[in-house]
């Protein structure tokens, strides 16, 4: 029977793997110096925390939601509130692992907690853990450490202020690591891309816009095997628009051409996009070419 773990706060974590809790909303974990029993087979993982692992070591398969992880040696893995996560745990395996976890509740107030959303990598799943450089996971070690030195210290006025900017130094680093990837991954990223004009055209061709309505980044997201946050990251640094760019674009230039080029009613072609109302279909078009799909028609009639 697969084997369910809750990690709501810390002091679950550190207790599930024989670490000292020095503060109850962070730790820095090295299971090379954890007392605990290391897991083995499937178990699955709820986190309530959120959480970062720089895996230096293969230990065994990640599954997030229904796709594995691309994860090999030196890869960085991560994880917010509410993520569930799979892991088969090989036997008679001691991973080298090295990880932070804080809890929400240390961020609440600061600048990092008003910033925390921006580190769109935490709800990045299947295919997109982050590969680091030697140079790279020295400086990924070298941040923990700092908080590392900061948990050992008694807790006093400057603690939280502190550990908050050291984990906030570690994750822009990882931002920036993440912006190196999507460069040296360049030849993938573009067979995302084109996966993701042949979807959309295939949204359009077909039946697919009638019966399922307006799509969303999510849906295109899913075809490509990808989180949305990362498919829509990966589709900005490609090519300077959003997926909703493209979307509504797409849909804007089909309602021109089905305008000028059809006899269908309004009514019609906005049904036939997705629009579950016509008004809708209506607000939408004006707001992006500043006039109806009525008075386009007729300023563009032959």
């Amino acid at each position: 029977m697969e084997k369910i773990i809750n990690i709501n706060s810390i002091d679950d974590y550190n207790r599930l793997y024989g670490i000292e809790t020095r503060n109850p909303l962070v730790t820095v974990a090295d299971v090379n110096t954890m007392n605990g029993a290391m897991q083995e087979g499937e178990v699955t993982y709820n986190y309530g925390v959120y959480a970062l692992f720089l895996k230096q070591t293969y230990c065994g398969d990640i599954t997030y939601g229904r796709m594995p992880y691309d994860y090999q040696e030196g890869t960085v893995t991560s994880f917010a509130p509410g993520q569930v996560v799979r892991i088969g745990h090989k036997p008679n395996i001691k991973p080298q692992v090295m990880g932070l976890l804080f809890h929400p509740d240390l961020i609440r107030g600061t600048s990092l907690g008003q910033e925390i959303k921006q580190y769109s990598f935490f709800s990045y799943s299947s295919r997109e853990a982050l590969h680091l450089s030697e140079q790279e996971k020295g400086i990924y070690k070298d941040c923990l450490e700092k908080i590392k030195i900061e948990l050992e210290r008694p807790i006093d006025g400057h603690s939280r202020k502190l550990i908050c900017r050291n984990i906030e130094l570690l994750l822009d680093y990882c931002m920036r690591f993440y912006e190196r990837q999507f460069i040296t991954r360049h030849e993938v990223n573009t067979d995302v891309l084109e996966k993701f004009e042949r979807e959309l055209d295939r949204y359009f061709t077909g039946d697919t816009a009638l019966q399922n309505g307006l799509p969303t980044v999510k849906y295109f997201a899913e075809r490509c095997f990808l989180s949305p946050n990362y498919f829509g990251d990966l589709i900005k640094r490609e090519t300077g628009r959003t997926p909703q760019d493209y979307i509504q674009a797409r849909i804007i230039g089909l309602a021109k051409d089905m305008l000028l080029d059809t006899r269908q009613t309004v009514n019609e072609i906005s049904f036939r996009l997705g629009f579950q109302y016509s008004q809708h279909f209506n607000r939408y078009f004006k707001r992006i070419t500043n006039m109806t799909p009525t008075e386009y028609r007729k300023m563009n009639a032959v």
